[in-house]
């Protein structure tokens, strides 16, 4: 039998990690780490550091890939995304069978948490063969961003939306809520929004020692937002950021 786990890590901050979490990495017989090429080489790194800080088993081995890059200029975004979701299957598929065979029990790193906005269990459940699937949640990023500006959410009764920039740009506002949530957003679609009554928490590399974070109202933080998001995505070659946005009623 093959058993996968993906292990939620939180959002970069070795001390996010969970009980849970360290108690499945020291159970694996095998950790993969995956490398995004070098303008992403902390991501690689942090999952290095986890495991040199806590990893106990003697006998888990770790391997490192490469992993495929997306084809970004698909026009058929949906195609593309599920074109690449099965190249880093195949890829995760090569992996498992010249590292450990089909008996064994393998775990990947999930940054964040691997039930919310993260490909990872799509990816899971078209490896040959299919493994034992199992899930140990993290801190997302949502909760990290929260915390970083000491920030409740949602209104008291009040709901909320989680959705992309690429929503928030092609279909504005959601209809019936107050407060939204935005992820894997490339382009500060907060641009694209009438900003008047508009706040924002924004946060970047959250967890990280080099963290980020800034709030206001929109029409005047957003401007700041957008440079120095672009002066940060310079200097380390790329960004991950999330945003809150809440109209006033």
């Amino acid at each position: 039998m093959l058993k996968l786990s993906l292990i939620g890590i939180g959002c970069g901050d070795p001390q996010q990690l969970t009980r849970a979490a360290i108690g499945a990495i020291n159970a694996a017989d095998l950790i993969l780490i995956p490398r995004k090429g070098s303008a992403k080489f902390d991501l690689a790194e942090l999952r290095r550091t986890i495991c040199a800080e806590v990893l106990t088993n003697d006998r888990t081995r770790i391997a490192e890939f490469d992993l495929p890059v997306r084809d970004a200029g698909e026009e058929d975004y949906r195609k593309g995304v599920d074109d690449w979701h099965d190249a880093v299957a195949a890829t995760w598929s090569r992996q498992i069978a010249d590292h450990l065979g089909h008996e064994g029990h393998v775990a990947l790193l999930i940054w964040g948490d691997p039930s919310l906005y993260d490909s990872s269990l799509r990816i899971a459940q078209r490896l040959d063969p299919l493994p034992k699937i199992d899930m140990v949640p993290g801190i997302t990023s949502i909760q990290a961003l929260c915390a970083a500006h000491a920030l409740p959410l949602n209104e008291i009764g009040g709901p909320f939306v989680v959705t992309t920039g690429r929503r928030l740009r092609d279909g504005g506002w959601p209809a019936g809520v107050d407060t939204v949530v935005v992820m894997l957003d490339g382009g500060a679609a907060f641009q694209t929004l009438d900003p008047k009554g508009l706040q924002i928490w924004w946060g970047a590399y959250l967890g990280m020692p080099d963290q980020i974070i800034m709030a206001g109202e929109l029409a005047e933080t957003g401007p700041r937002i957008v440079a120095v998001r672009r002066a940060a995505r310079e200097r380390h070659g790329w960004i991950m950021d999330s945003y809150i946005l809440k109209r006033r009623s």
